[in-house]
């Protein structure tokens, strides 16, 4: 599990520093220009491997709870290795297919982009090449490969349900349904929201739309997984209070011992 919540954490980080991060700068410094090199590196980030991670993570899931007495066959640490590279794998080809093809379109409508990050759609809409329909068939292929990862995730969580339904207990069933549910929502949300951008029709194109469609799959999934997976779990929550309640007694050891003249040590 933490392997697999150290591999998102990394994606989410990237997704972070590149797009909010920057158009925050943007913003502070009065400037809304990004270099080639940044364009490029916010498109590739999008497309690295978000929805292989989340559907890994979905089977890890049904694994601990359907089959747990297989899950260190299932999912040992050879097995967690080779899906987390056929996830990042995945997801750098499709990356890499898709930033090579957009960047290889010419613009003839200028080079401003109406999004606070390079977004796909919005370049194309500033390209007057036929090419361009090459790219919107890799697009296509990869919204569906994003639909198949929630189809796959789906079927996990309809597994893990009829498990779940079947505890005993009904404190053990509301926490299985309170850890397990967040996970397919995020997942939605960033399934529907993305094809949403990548498939709909020109003519129902608005920026006001398309600013918040695409806050709600570049933002919110990212600033949510830390809830979700992280701050939910018991073992984090300790250590993270511990971490807390260690920087709180060092501060205010630092404080008192400035107030009587001597030095803090670090």
């Amino acid at each position: 599990m933490y392997f697999f919540l150290l591999s998102l954490s990394l994606l989410d980080m990237g997704c972070f520093s590149t797009t909010v991060h920057r158009s925050m700068a943007n913003s502070l410094w009065d400037t809304r220009a990004i270099s080639y090199t940044g364009c490029v590196a916010q498109l590739f980030v999008f497309f690295a491997a978000e929805f292989y991670l989340l559907t890994v993570m979905a089977y890890g899931r049904y694994v601990a709870i359907c089959k747990p007495l297989h899950y260190r066959t299932l999912l040992g640490s050879r097995a967690c290795v080779h899906m987390a590279a056929a996830a990042w794998g995945t997801g750098f080809l499709t990356a890499l297919l898709l930033a090579a093809n957009t960047f290889s379109l010419p613009l003839c409508r200028g080079n401003a982009v109406e999004q606070f990050f390079c977004e796909i759609p919005q370049m194309l809409k500033l390209s007057c090449s036929h090419s361009y329909l090459r790219e919107v068939a890799l697009l296509v292929l990869s919204v569906f490969l994003g639909l198949g990862c929630f189809v796959f995730t789906v079927g996990s969580y309809v597994q893990i349900f009829r498990a779940v339904l079947r505890i005993p207990s009904e404190q053990g069933r509301h926490k299985a349904f309170s850890t397990c549910l967040p996970h397919p929502a995020v997942l939605s949300l960033l399934v529907s929201t993305s094809a949403f951008t990548y498939l709909k029709s020109p003519s129902t194109s608005s920026p006001s739309l398309d600013l918040v469609v695409s806050v709600l799959y570049s933002v919110v999934p990212p600033a949510v997984n830390p809830l979700i997976y992280s701050l939910r779990n018991q073992e984090l929550k300790v250590a993270v209070r511990k971490l807390v309640t260690g920087c709180v007694s060092a501060a205010t050891h630092c404080l008192l011992s400035s107030a009587k003249g001597s030095q803090c040590n670090s």
